[in-house]
Protein backbone atom coordinates (compact mmCIF):
# COMPACT_ATOMS: atom_id res chain seq x y z
CA UNK A 1 0.00 0.00 0.00
CA UNK A 2 1.22 3.35 -0.65
CA UNK A 3 1.12 6.49 1.87
CA UNK A 4 0.39 10.05 0.73
CA UNK A 5 3.32 12.97 2.00
CA UNK A 6 1.74 15.77 3.88
CA UNK A 7 0.91 18.47 2.25
CA UNK A 8 3.65 21.16 2.20
CA UNK A 9 2.84 24.34 3.62
CA UNK A 10 2.61 28.01 1.82
CA UNK A 11 6.43 29.98 2.40
CA UNK A 12 4.20 33.05 2.82
CA UNK A 13 1.31 31.87 4.87
CA UNK A 14 -0.81 34.28 6.41
CA UNK A 15 1.58 37.39 6.49
CA UNK A 16 0.59 38.20 2.83
CA UNK A 17 -3.23 39.65 3.45
CA UNK A 18 -4.16 41.32 0.13
CA UNK A 19 -2.15 41.32 -3.06
CA UNK A 20 -2.10 44.41 -5.18
CA UNK A 21 -2.96 42.69 -8.25
CA UNK A 22 -6.62 41.48 -9.14
CA UNK A 23 -5.52 37.75 -9.93
CA UNK A 24 -7.11 35.28 -7.23
CA UNK A 25 -5.39 32.21 -5.61
CA UNK A 26 -6.47 28.96 -6.63
CA UNK A 27 -8.83 26.72 -4.37
CA UNK A 28 -5.95 25.06 -2.15
CA UNK A 29 -6.93 21.42 -3.26
CA UNK A 30 -6.25 22.56 -6.75
CA UNK A 31 -2.31 23.65 -6.61
CA UNK A 32 -0.24 21.09 -8.48
CA UNK A 33 2.36 22.13 -5.44
CA UNK A 34 0.41 20.45 -3.07
CA UNK A 35 -0.11 17.48 -4.49
CA UNK A 36 2.45 14.78 -2.94
CA UNK A 37 3.24 11.71 -4.97
CA UNK A 38 2.62 7.87 -3.17
CA UNK A 39 5.93 6.19 -2.21
CA UNK A 40 6.26 2.07 -2.41
CA UNK A 41 6.60 0.89 1.31
CA UNK A 42 9.35 -1.39 2.01
CA UNK A 43 9.10 -2.26 5.40
CA UNK A 44 5.64 -3.64 6.46
CA UNK A 45 6.34 -4.39 9.96
CA UNK A 46 7.48 -1.16 11.25
CA UNK A 47 4.46 1.90 11.26
CA UNK A 48 5.87 5.29 12.07
CA UNK A 49 4.56 8.24 14.07
CA UNK A 50 6.58 11.78 13.84
CA UNK A 51 5.83 13.79 17.10
CA UNK A 52 5.78 17.35 16.03
CA UNK A 53 6.15 18.65 19.25
CA UNK A 54 9.15 20.46 20.03
CA UNK A 55 10.50 19.45 16.71
CA UNK A 56 8.42 21.85 13.99
CA UNK A 57 5.84 21.50 11.45
CA UNK A 58 9.02 22.70 8.93
CA UNK A 59 11.28 20.07 10.40
CA UNK A 60 8.23 16.87 10.90
CA UNK A 61 7.38 17.64 7.45
CA UNK A 62 10.85 16.63 5.79
CA UNK A 63 11.42 13.63 7.85
CA UNK A 64 8.42 12.28 7.16
CA UNK A 65 8.73 12.99 3.42
CA UNK A 66 12.84 11.36 3.47
CA UNK A 67 11.23 8.45 5.34
CA UNK A 68 8.25 7.89 2.96
CA UNK A 69 11.26 8.24 -0.02
CA UNK A 70 13.42 5.55 1.82
CA UNK A 71 10.55 3.13 1.46
CA UNK A 72 9.00 3.62 5.33
CA UNK A 73 5.43 3.34 6.37
CA UNK A 74 4.95 6.92 8.17
CA UNK A 75 1.09 7.94 9.31
CA UNK A 76 -0.22 11.60 9.38
CA UNK A 77 -2.12 10.46 12.53
CA UNK A 78 -1.14 8.69 15.96
CA UNK A 79 -3.41 5.59 16.33
CA UNK A 80 -3.08 1.95 18.09
CA UNK A 81 -1.42 0.73 14.79
CA UNK A 82 1.72 2.91 15.19
CA UNK A 83 4.56 0.87 16.43
CA UNK A 84 7.56 3.49 16.20
CA UNK A 85 7.11 6.76 17.59
CA UNK A 86 9.99 9.27 17.07
CA UNK A 87 10.35 12.47 19.24
CA UNK A 88 13.36 14.99 19.07
CA UNK A 89 14.34 17.07 22.79
CA UNK A 90 11.96 15.12 24.59
CA UNK A 91 12.11 12.62 27.00
CA UNK A 92 10.29 9.56 27.73
CA UNK A 93 8.03 11.33 30.71
CA UNK A 94 7.24 14.20 28.25
CA UNK A 95 5.74 11.66 25.40
CA UNK A 96 3.85 9.78 27.73
CA UNK A 97 1.95 13.29 28.94
CA UNK A 98 1.26 14.42 25.46
CA UNK A 99 -0.13 11.03 25.11
CA UNK A 100 -2.34 12.02 28.10
CA UNK A 101 -3.12 15.03 26.97
CA UNK A 102 -4.63 13.84 23.46
CA UNK A 103 -6.42 11.16 24.96
CA UNK A 104 -5.08 8.74 22.20
CA UNK A 105 -5.06 4.82 22.96
CA UNK A 106 -1.81 3.54 21.57
CA UNK A 107 -0.07 0.15 21.53
CA UNK A 108 1.62 -0.94 25.40
CA UNK A 109 4.29 -2.00 22.56
CA UNK A 110 4.59 0.91 21.23
CA UNK A 111 8.49 1.65 20.83
CA UNK A 112 9.60 5.37 22.01
CA UNK A 113 12.44 6.54 19.70
CA UNK A 114 14.44 9.33 19.41
CA UNK A 115 14.81 11.64 16.48
CA UNK A 116 18.83 9.54 15.90
CA UNK A 117 17.24 6.05 15.37
CA UNK A 118 15.74 7.82 12.27
CA UNK A 119 18.19 9.64 10.97
CA UNK A 120 20.20 6.40 11.07
CA UNK A 121 17.90 4.50 9.64
CA UNK A 122 17.60 6.85 6.89
CA UNK A 123 21.41 6.84 6.81
CA UNK A 124 21.74 2.78 6.22
CA UNK A 125 18.36 3.02 3.72
CA UNK A 126 16.37 0.44 6.23
CA UNK A 127 15.84 0.28 9.58
CA UNK A 128 18.53 -0.25 12.17
CA UNK A 129 18.81 -1.96 15.67
CA UNK A 130 17.21 -0.01 18.25
CA UNK A 131 19.63 0.83 21.12
CA UNK A 132 19.62 2.14 24.80
CA UNK A 133 21.28 5.27 22.97
CA UNK A 134 17.92 5.73 20.58
CA UNK A 135 15.35 4.35 23.17
CA UNK A 136 13.34 6.95 25.50
CA UNK A 137 12.21 5.08 28.91
CA UNK A 138 10.57 5.76 31.65
CA UNK A 139 12.21 3.45 34.78
CA UNK A 140 10.65 2.27 37.63
CA UNK A 141 12.23 0.07 39.67
CA UNK A 142 10.56 -3.21 40.41
CA UNK A 143 13.36 -4.99 42.70
CA UNK A 144 11.04 -5.48 45.65
CA UNK A 145 9.15 -7.60 43.44
CA UNK A 146 10.52 -11.82 43.07
CA UNK A 147 8.34 -11.87 40.01
CA UNK A 148 9.93 -8.91 37.83
CA UNK A 149 13.19 -7.91 36.71
CA UNK A 150 15.38 -5.30 38.49
CA UNK A 151 13.59 -2.64 36.73
CA UNK A 152 11.03 -2.26 33.93
CA UNK A 153 10.06 0.07 31.46
CA UNK A 154 6.41 2.06 31.71
CA UNK A 155 4.54 1.60 28.80
CA UNK A 156 2.38 4.56 27.35
CA UNK A 157 -0.72 3.15 28.60
CA UNK A 158 0.51 3.09 32.50
CA UNK A 159 -0.20 5.97 35.06
CA UNK A 160 2.50 9.00 35.04
CA UNK A 161 2.40 11.71 37.38
CA UNK A 162 1.87 14.87 35.44
CA UNK A 163 4.46 17.97 35.61
CA UNK A 164 1.76 20.13 36.06
CA UNK A 165 -0.41 20.57 39.51
CA UNK A 166 -3.78 21.16 36.94
CA UNK A 167 -3.55 17.70 36.29
CA UNK A 168 -2.91 16.25 39.58
CA UNK A 169 -5.16 15.63 42.44
CA UNK A 170 -4.37 17.26 45.43
CA UNK A 171 -6.29 16.72 48.60
CA UNK A 172 -5.65 17.64 52.12
CA UNK A 173 -3.91 14.22 52.82
CA UNK A 174 -0.38 14.48 52.57
CA UNK A 175 1.63 11.62 52.75
CA UNK A 176 5.02 13.05 52.90
CA UNK A 177 4.31 16.21 55.04
CA UNK A 178 8.00 15.56 56.58
CA UNK A 179 9.09 16.56 53.15
CA UNK A 180 7.04 19.05 52.37
CA UNK A 181 7.28 20.81 55.25
CA UNK A 182 11.49 21.37 54.59
CA UNK A 183 10.58 22.29 50.38
CA UNK A 184 8.00 24.85 51.85
CA UNK A 185 10.58 26.40 54.01
CA UNK A 186 13.65 26.63 51.79
CA UNK A 187 11.06 28.17 49.35
CA UNK A 188 10.04 30.65 51.49
CA UNK A 189 13.78 31.62 52.46
CA UNK A 190 14.12 31.93 48.59
CA UNK A 191 11.22 34.27 48.37
CA UNK A 192 12.14 36.40 51.37
CA UNK A 193 15.58 36.66 49.18
CA UNK A 194 14.19 37.50 45.82
CA UNK A 195 15.44 34.71 44.16
CA UNK A 196 12.24 33.36 42.24
CA UNK A 197 13.95 30.42 40.64
CA UNK A 198 15.08 28.59 43.39
CA UNK A 199 11.88 29.58 45.20
CA UNK A 200 9.62 28.03 42.31
CA UNK A 201 11.82 24.69 41.93
CA UNK A 202 11.63 23.95 45.90
CA UNK A 203 7.08 25.05 45.72
CA UNK A 204 6.66 22.46 42.34
CA UNK A 205 9.01 20.19 44.83
CA UNK A 206 6.56 20.20 47.37
CA UNK A 207 3.39 20.18 45.28
CA UNK A 208 3.97 17.21 43.73
CA UNK A 209 5.27 15.66 46.53
CA UNK A 210 1.46 16.80 48.29
CA UNK A 211 -0.22 14.62 45.44
CA UNK A 212 1.37 11.52 45.99
CA UNK A 213 -0.99 8.68 47.10
CA UNK A 214 2.21 6.97 49.11
CA UNK A 215 4.75 8.33 51.49
CA UNK A 216 8.71 7.75 50.26
CA UNK A 217 10.83 5.66 51.85
CA UNK A 218 13.38 5.34 49.97
CA UNK A 219 15.08 6.99 47.08
CA UNK A 220 13.92 4.46 45.05
CA UNK A 221 10.31 5.87 45.45
CA UNK A 222 11.50 8.96 43.49
CA UNK A 223 12.30 7.31 40.63
CA UNK A 224 9.98 8.96 38.16
CA UNK A 225 8.47 11.89 39.31
CA UNK A 226 8.94 15.09 38.13
CA UNK A 227 9.87 18.24 39.55
CA UNK A 228 12.05 16.89 41.81
CA UNK A 229 15.66 18.07 41.37
CA UNK A 230 19.15 17.28 42.48
CA UNK A 231 18.64 19.55 45.41
CA UNK A 232 15.44 18.29 46.36
CA UNK A 233 16.64 14.79 45.85
CA UNK A 234 19.53 15.56 48.11
CA UNK A 235 17.12 16.59 50.92
CA UNK A 236 15.15 13.89 50.85
CA UNK A 237 18.05 11.60 51.11
CA UNK A 238 19.15 13.46 53.98
CA UNK A 239 15.52 13.20 55.97
CA UNK A 240 15.50 9.68 54.96
CA UNK A 241 18.79 9.02 56.31
CA UNK A 242 19.15 11.54 59.56
CA UNK A 243 15.56 12.36 60.32
CA UNK A 244 15.89 15.78 59.45
CA UNK A 245 18.09 17.78 56.82
CA UNK A 246 20.77 19.88 58.09
CA UNK A 247 20.32 22.90 55.54
CA UNK A 248 16.85 23.41 56.07
CA UNK A 249 18.00 23.42 60.11
CA UNK A 250 20.04 25.86 58.99
CA UNK A 251 17.52 28.22 57.71
CA UNK A 252 15.60 27.98 60.58
CA UNK A 253 18.51 29.43 63.02
CA UNK A 254 19.35 31.62 60.50
CA UNK A 255 18.21 35.14 61.84
CA UNK A 256 17.62 36.74 58.48
CA UNK A 257 14.68 34.27 58.13
CA UNK A 258 13.36 34.46 61.64
CA UNK A 259 13.30 37.89 61.49
CA UNK A 260 11.71 38.22 57.66
CA UNK A 261 8.84 35.48 59.11
CA UNK A 262 7.86 37.83 62.23
CA UNK A 263 7.98 40.83 60.06
CA UNK A 264 5.77 39.64 57.10
CA UNK A 265 3.41 38.10 59.77
CA UNK A 266 2.14 42.03 60.15
CA UNK A 267 -1.01 42.45 57.90
CA UNK A 268 0.75 45.22 55.35
CA UNK A 269 4.60 44.49 55.75
CA UNK A 270 5.78 42.88 52.57
CA UNK A 271 9.65 42.10 51.51
CA UNK A 272 10.86 45.64 50.85
CA UNK A 273 9.90 46.91 54.37
CA UNK A 274 11.14 43.98 55.86
CA UNK A 275 14.50 44.22 54.13
CA UNK A 276 14.51 47.79 55.00
CA UNK A 277 13.70 47.12 59.25
CA UNK A 278 16.18 44.19 58.80
CA UNK A 279 19.02 46.46 57.67
CA UNK A 280 17.71 49.14 59.85
CA UNK A 281 18.87 46.72 63.03
CA UNK A 282 15.48 45.37 64.05
CA UNK A 283 14.89 42.31 65.44
CA UNK A 284 11.55 42.64 67.29
CA UNK A 285 8.13 43.69 66.99
CA UNK A 286 7.69 45.56 69.89
CA UNK A 287 10.94 48.01 68.74
CA UNK A 288 9.91 48.40 65.60
CA UNK A 289 5.98 49.72 67.19
CA UNK A 290 8.44 52.00 69.78
CA UNK A 291 10.50 53.25 67.34
CA UNK A 292 9.40 57.45 66.74
CA UNK A 293 10.97 57.73 63.50
CA UNK A 294 8.98 54.95 61.50
CA UNK A 295 6.33 55.87 59.35
CA UNK A 296 3.38 53.56 59.22
CA UNK A 297 1.01 52.80 56.82
CA UNK A 298 -2.49 52.57 57.53
CA UNK A 299 -2.92 49.33 56.92
CA UNK A 300 0.41 48.38 59.21
CA UNK A 301 -0.76 50.16 62.17
CA UNK A 302 -4.22 47.90 61.68
CA UNK A 303 -1.81 45.14 61.63
CA UNK A 304 -0.05 45.97 64.82
CA UNK A 305 -3.42 46.78 66.56
CA UNK A 306 -4.66 43.95 66.10
CA UNK A 307 -1.91 41.94 65.50
CA UNK A 308 -2.70 38.73 68.23
CA UNK A 309 -6.03 38.10 66.54
CA UNK A 310 -4.83 38.30 63.05
CA UNK A 311 -2.22 35.73 63.67
CA UNK A 312 -4.17 33.53 65.22
CA UNK A 313 -5.79 30.87 62.40
CA UNK A 314 -9.38 31.71 61.35
CA UNK A 315 -11.79 28.31 62.23
CA UNK A 316 -14.32 27.26 59.48
CA UNK A 317 -16.71 28.29 62.53
CA UNK A 318 -15.61 31.56 62.45
CA UNK A 319 -15.40 31.95 58.81
CA UNK A 320 -19.01 30.39 58.32
CA UNK A 321 -19.97 33.18 60.83
CA UNK A 322 -18.60 36.00 58.81
CA UNK A 323 -20.40 34.54 55.66
CA UNK A 324 -23.38 34.90 57.24
CA UNK A 325 -22.64 38.76 57.99
CA UNK A 326 -21.88 39.42 54.36
CA UNK A 327 -24.58 37.57 53.01
CA UNK A 328 -26.78 39.49 55.08
CA UNK A 329 -25.41 42.88 54.32
CA UNK A 330 -24.55 42.30 50.67
CA UNK A 331 -28.69 40.97 49.98
CA UNK A 332 -29.49 44.18 50.87
CA UNK A 333 -28.77 46.05 48.41
CA UNK A 334 -28.34 43.06 45.85
CA UNK A 335 -30.96 40.43 46.98
CA UNK A 336 -30.07 38.12 43.95
CA UNK A 337 -26.05 38.45 44.56
CA UNK A 338 -23.84 35.15 44.79
CA UNK A 339 -21.88 35.19 47.51
CA UNK A 340 -19.59 32.57 47.33
CA UNK A 341 -16.58 31.65 49.82
CA UNK A 342 -13.14 31.02 48.08
CA UNK A 343 -9.31 30.37 49.16
CA UNK A 344 -8.43 27.94 51.25
CA UNK A 345 -11.99 27.36 52.94
CA UNK A 346 -13.44 25.98 49.21
CA UNK A 347 -10.55 23.91 49.22
CA UNK A 348 -11.76 21.81 51.97
CA UNK A 349 -9.33 23.20 54.70
CA UNK A 350 -10.41 23.76 58.42
CA UNK A 351 -8.33 26.81 59.27
CA UNK A 352 -7.30 29.85 57.36
CA UNK A 353 -5.76 33.39 57.61
CA UNK A 354 -8.49 35.27 56.10
CA UNK A 355 -11.53 34.66 54.61
CA UNK A 356 -12.50 35.74 50.91
CA UNK A 357 -15.50 36.11 48.74
CA UNK A 358 -16.76 36.13 45.41
CA UNK A 359 -19.64 38.39 44.73
CA UNK A 360 -21.73 38.46 41.33
CA UNK A 361 -25.47 39.23 40.45
CA UNK A 362 -26.77 38.43 37.20
CA UNK A 363 -29.42 41.19 37.30
CA UNK A 364 -27.20 44.00 38.63
CA UNK A 365 -26.33 47.22 36.56
CA UNK A 366 -22.57 48.32 36.39
CA UNK A 367 -23.50 51.22 38.25
CA UNK A 368 -24.66 49.02 41.52
CA UNK A 369 -21.59 46.62 41.54
CA UNK A 370 -19.76 49.82 41.71
CA UNK A 371 -22.17 51.24 44.41
CA UNK A 372 -22.09 48.02 46.26
CA UNK A 373 -18.81 47.82 48.38
CA UNK A 374 -19.21 51.34 49.43
CA UNK A 375 -22.80 50.65 50.88
CA UNK A 376 -21.38 47.54 52.60
CA UNK A 377 -18.80 49.43 54.17
CA UNK A 378 -21.07 52.37 55.11
CA UNK A 379 -23.74 49.66 56.61
CA UNK A 380 -20.61 48.19 58.84
CA UNK A 381 -18.98 51.88 59.66
CA UNK A 382 -22.38 52.17 61.66
CA UNK A 383 -22.80 49.29 63.36
CA UNK A 384 -19.12 49.27 64.35
CA UNK A 385 -18.09 46.42 62.92
CA UNK A 386 -15.47 47.95 60.09
CA UNK A 387 -12.40 47.91 61.89
CA UNK A 388 -10.07 49.04 59.24
CA UNK A 389 -10.89 48.98 55.23
CA UNK A 390 -9.14 49.29 51.97
CA UNK A 391 -11.60 49.87 48.58
CA UNK A 392 -9.89 48.84 45.37
CA UNK A 393 -11.77 50.36 42.73
CA UNK A 394 -12.48 48.05 39.83
CA UNK A 395 -10.06 48.86 36.40
CA UNK A 396 -11.87 46.27 34.55
CA UNK A 397 -13.05 48.11 32.10
CA UNK A 398 -9.73 49.82 31.24
CA UNK A 399 -7.99 46.60 30.99
CA UNK A 400 -6.40 45.31 27.70
CA UNK A 401 -8.01 41.56 27.30
CA UNK A 402 -5.92 39.12 26.89
CA UNK A 403 -3.62 40.31 29.57
CA UNK A 404 -0.20 38.47 29.65
CA UNK A 405 0.73 39.45 32.94
CA UNK A 406 -0.50 35.96 34.56
CA UNK A 407 0.19 36.62 38.20
CA UNK A 408 -0.86 40.15 38.97
CA UNK A 409 -3.80 40.71 40.59
CA UNK A 410 -7.35 41.04 38.43
CA UNK A 411 -8.65 44.04 38.20
CA UNK A 412 -11.94 43.70 39.60
CA UNK A 413 -13.38 46.13 42.49
CA UNK A 414 -12.16 44.68 45.99
CA UNK A 415 -12.26 45.56 49.67
CA UNK A 416 -9.37 44.34 52.15
CA UNK A 417 -10.58 44.50 55.84
CA UNK A 418 -10.62 43.91 58.98
CA UNK A 419 -14.06 43.03 60.61
CA UNK A 420 -15.28 42.74 63.94
CA UNK A 421 -16.77 38.90 64.60
CA UNK A 422 -18.51 38.66 67.59
CA UNK A 423 -18.15 35.36 69.92
CA UNK A 424 -21.91 34.88 69.90
CA UNK A 425 -22.32 34.46 66.24
CA UNK A 426 -19.61 31.53 66.15
CA UNK A 427 -21.11 28.16 66.62
CA UNK A 428 -18.68 26.75 69.56
CA UNK A 429 -17.41 30.08 70.91
CA UNK A 430 -17.87 32.10 74.43
CA UNK A 431 -16.20 34.98 75.54
CA UNK A 432 -12.85 35.33 77.11
CA UNK A 433 -14.11 36.24 80.19
CA UNK A 434 -11.03 37.08 81.57
CA UNK A 435 -10.44 39.57 79.36
CA UNK A 436 -13.49 40.82 78.94
CA UNK A 437 -13.09 40.79 74.95
CA UNK A 438 -16.14 39.78 73.68
CA UNK A 439 -14.68 39.78 69.58
CA UNK A 440 -11.98 39.03 67.55
CA UNK A 441 -10.45 41.01 64.51
CA UNK A 442 -10.93 38.36 61.24
CA UNK A 443 -9.25 39.56 57.56
CA UNK A 444 -11.63 39.42 55.05
CA UNK A 445 -11.23 39.97 51.05
CA UNK A 446 -14.49 40.79 49.43
CA UNK A 447 -14.23 40.78 45.42
CA UNK A 448 -17.03 41.58 42.89
CA UNK A 449 -16.71 40.57 39.16
CA UNK A 450 -19.37 40.98 36.28
CA UNK A 451 -21.72 38.37 35.98
CA UNK A 452 -20.44 36.97 33.05
CA UNK A 453 -16.72 36.33 34.43
CA UNK A 454 -17.79 34.35 37.52
CA UNK A 455 -16.11 31.47 36.50
CA UNK A 456 -12.76 32.93 35.47
CA UNK A 457 -13.08 34.48 39.07
CA UNK A 458 -14.25 32.03 41.20
CA UNK A 459 -11.50 29.52 39.30
CA UNK A 460 -8.67 32.12 40.23
CA UNK A 461 -9.63 32.84 43.41
CA UNK A 462 -10.23 29.49 44.44
CA UNK A 463 -6.05 28.88 44.52
CA UNK A 464 -4.17 26.98 45.70
CA UNK A 465 -1.24 29.64 44.51
CA UNK A 466 0.56 26.38 42.99
CA UNK A 467 -2.77 24.95 40.90
CA UNK A 468 -3.37 28.15 39.48
CA UNK A 469 0.16 29.10 38.26
CA UNK A 470 0.38 25.74 36.94
CA UNK A 471 -3.24 26.06 35.27
CA UNK A 472 -1.68 28.89 33.68
CA UNK A 473 1.20 27.41 32.87
CA UNK A 474 -0.23 24.61 31.24
CA UNK A 475 -2.73 26.66 29.32
CA UNK A 476 -0.05 28.87 27.51
CA UNK A 477 2.34 26.15 26.59
CA UNK A 478 0.75 23.14 26.04
CA UNK A 479 -2.75 24.80 24.88
CA UNK A 480 -1.81 27.92 23.18
CA UNK A 481 -3.93 30.24 25.81
CA UNK A 482 -4.17 32.35 27.88
CA UNK A 483 -6.20 31.97 30.77
CA UNK A 484 -6.41 34.67 33.80
CA UNK A 485 -9.04 35.93 36.20
CA UNK A 486 -11.34 37.46 33.55
CA UNK A 487 -10.80 35.45 30.33
CA UNK A 488 -9.86 32.72 28.32
CA UNK A 489 -8.42 33.34 25.22
CA UNK A 490 -7.20 30.84 22.48
CA UNK A 491 -4.48 32.64 20.33
CA UNK A 492 -4.09 30.20 17.46
CA UNK A 493 -8.10 30.74 16.78
CA UNK A 494 -7.98 34.37 18.16
CA UNK A 495 -10.82 34.40 19.94
CA UNK A 496 -12.18 34.37 23.27
CA UNK A 497 -13.55 31.41 24.85
CA UNK A 498 -17.16 31.90 27.06
CA UNK A 499 -17.17 29.54 29.96
CA UNK A 500 -20.17 29.74 32.92
CA UNK A 501 -18.68 27.64 34.84
CA UNK A 502 -14.91 26.20 36.31
CA UNK A 503 -16.42 22.78 34.25
CA UNK A 504 -16.40 24.54 30.90
CA UNK A 505 -12.89 26.47 31.51
CA UNK A 506 -11.48 22.44 32.37
CA UNK A 507 -13.15 21.37 29.05
CA UNK A 508 -11.85 23.96 26.85
CA UNK A 509 -8.35 23.06 27.91
CA UNK A 510 -8.64 19.44 27.33
CA UNK A 511 -8.61 18.74 31.59
CA UNK A 512 -10.74 16.25 33.37
CA UNK A 513 -12.00 18.70 35.98
CA UNK A 514 -10.50 18.34 39.23
CA UNK A 515 -13.15 19.35 42.52
CA UNK A 516 -12.09 22.13 44.63
CA UNK A 517 -10.98 19.79 47.46
CA UNK A 518 -8.69 18.22 45.01
CA UNK A 519 -6.42 21.15 44.30
CA UNK A 520 -4.23 21.72 47.39
CA UNK A 521 -0.91 21.84 45.74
Amino acid sequence: MAQLAPAAASSHGSLCKAHPGPRKKRPREMEPSMVSPSYDIKFQDLILFILEKKMGTTRRAFLMELARRKGFWVENELSESVTHLVAENNSGSDILEWLHFQNIKVSSQLELLDVSWLIDCMRAGKPVEMTEKHRLTVIRDHSDDPNAGSQKTISPAENYISQYACQRRTTLNNCNRIFTDAFDILAENFEFRENETSCLAFMRASSVLKSLPFTILSMKDTKGIPCLGDKAKSIIEDIIEDGESSEVKAVLNDERYQCFKLFTSVFGVGLKTSEKWFQMGFRTLSKIKSDKTLNFTNMQKAGFRYYEDLVSCVTREEAEAVSLMVKETVQTFLPDAFITITGGFRRGKKIGHDVDFLITSPGSTEQDEQQLLQNVINTWERKKLLLYYDLVESTFEKLKLPSRKVDALDHFQKCFLILKLHHQRVAGTKANQQEGKAWKAVRVDLIVCPYERRAFALLGWTGSRQFERDLRRYATHERKMILDNHALYDKTKRIFLKAETEEEIFAHLGLDYIDPWERNA
